[in-house]
């Protein structure tokens, strides 16, 4: 017997379950708050849905295999060809532009490391049938306003913001034809993790450029301001207007209150090739974390999976970094499977009062919990505080016999009596009347 979860995946034990439907929660509020809808699809899909996506080498990252019919299958790594499909169907009926977001269980065999295990759930919110700026905007905002939901500030977190139709201009203007510039994208996108100088090296022998010109490309990567950015596509005597769906999404973003979350890095390119516009990432500010979140434009990619062309943008958001971002910074839930309520009969002939009180106050929507089996009054009230019950409930042949109960607050220690007809019917804690 195996006394642990398999590697890269993980047991849920209370208090860890308690901060995942916290996340959840909150993904499903703020997607709401967006007017987005929620959709899903099955965890298990034929192979080829990733291959003609990723290509036949994303099989080595996959959990791949036969199933009993003699069909290659795969859990689901990622979901857009899973959206893209469900888009398809239904393309013509579907009111423009769709606002879609799951919240998958995705599969990946690769490395462990920090951040990254080879299962996750992860907040997928997708809009689609729009090509303008206010899109990503509204995409972006949605990712800010989940982290700014867990009490984070723009002392906690960033959004770096990028545009791939920019970033193209600016290699181009250097000279750079299309290999040459997916070679520039994958070493750009390492600027924050590797030296300079092996970045140099490997751009050198990728994109067959010299040390100085490789050295040019890599600065394209340290624009990281929207005068640094004007300056750079004057230079390059690049159309002010390649740079204007940039602009106008940050200024949406200002106009939303977000200016202090949002700061232009032109070293998000984001490595995934499908990507075709504005692109952005979530870090904590302290850069110890992999990315919070990342998305972007992918214009192009739905006619490509699905047959069905219509411009999109979108995110993902996992719960391994967020979880950790959330702990790190004090914001995670102490309380575990708390109680309201915890009945203490005081007699053993309480004990039916008590349970039929319990089913009352079950019913109204309250949590309520209570020993089962007899214990002391003083054993009660340890279990009571071991539960995080707000409130103790006792109940002894006197206040039976008055319809009443002995309510005592757990954290100060005082108590009130009270009505057991007025206690069923409070929407709030006793405490609080």
């Amino acid at each position: 017997m195996h006394s642990q979860a398999l590697p890269g995946f993980r047991d849920f034990f209370p208090d860890e379950t308690t901060l995942r439907n916290r996340i959840f929660t909150v993904w499903r509020d703020v997607a709401a708050r967006y007017g987005f809808e929620e959709y899903d699809g099955p965890p298990l899909e034929p192979l080829e849905l990733y291959t003609q996506k990723s290509g036949e080498e994303i099989v080595s990252q996959l959990y791949a295999f036969e199933d009993k019919g003699g069909r290659a299958v795969a859990l689901r790594p990622e979901m857009t060809p899973t959206l893209a499909r469900m888009v398809a169907q239904r393309a013509r009926a579907l009111k423009k532009p769709i606002r879609w977001f799951t919240m998958p269980q995705l599969f990946r065999y690769e490395r462990q490391q920090r951040g990254r295990l080879r299962e996750h759930f992860q907040l997928n919110m997708d809009l689609i049938g729009e090509a303008g700026p206010l899109a990503d905007a509204e995409l972006i905002a949605a990712a800010v306003d989940v982290v700014r939901a867990f009490g984070l500030t723009a002392a906690d977190f960033r959004v770096r913001i990028s545009d791939r139709r920019v970033a193209q201009a600016l290699l181009a203007a250097h000279g750079l034809t299309g290999p040459q510039i997916v070679a520039a994208y994958a070493q750009i996108d390492k600027l924050d993790r590797d030296p300079p100088e092996d970045l140099v090296q490997n751009l050198m022998r990728t994109a067959s450029l010299e040390e100085h010109a490789a050295a040019r490309v890599l600065a394209v990567g340290d624009i990281r301001s929207i005068d640094a950015l004007r300056a750079a596509v004057s230079d390059a005597s690049i159309d002010p207007d390649t740079v204007s769906p940039l602009l106008e999404c940050i200024e949406a973003l200002a106009s939303m209150g977000l200016a202090d979350y949002v700061a232009i890095d032109m070293s998000v390119v984001r490595g995934l090739a499908y990507y075709t516009g504005i692109v952005f990432e979530l870090f904590d500010a302290r850069r110890t974390m992999r990315a919070i979140c990342g998305g972007g434009r992918y214009d192009g990619l739905l006619e490509a999976l699905g047959g069905i062309d219509l411009p999109a943008t979108g995110f993902g958001m996992g719960d391994v970094v967020l979880g950790e971002l959330v702990r790190e910074r004090g914001q995670a839930s102490e309380v575990t499977g708390a109680v309201d309520l915890f009945l203490v009969a005081v007699t053993s002939e309480d004990v039916p009062a008590v349970l039929g009180l319990a089913h009352e106050l079950r019913d109204a929507g309250r949590r309520v919990e209570y020993a089962l089996k007899a214990q002391s009054v003083a054993k009660q009230l340890k279990l009571a505080s071991a539960r995080a019950a707000s409130q103790a409930v006792l109940i002894g042949p006197d206040e039976r016999a008055r319809r009443e109960a002995l309510v005592r607050d757990l954290a100060t220690g005082e108590e009130r009596r009270m009505a057991l007809s007025r206690l069923v019917e409070s929407p709030s804690r006793p405490a609080d009347r």
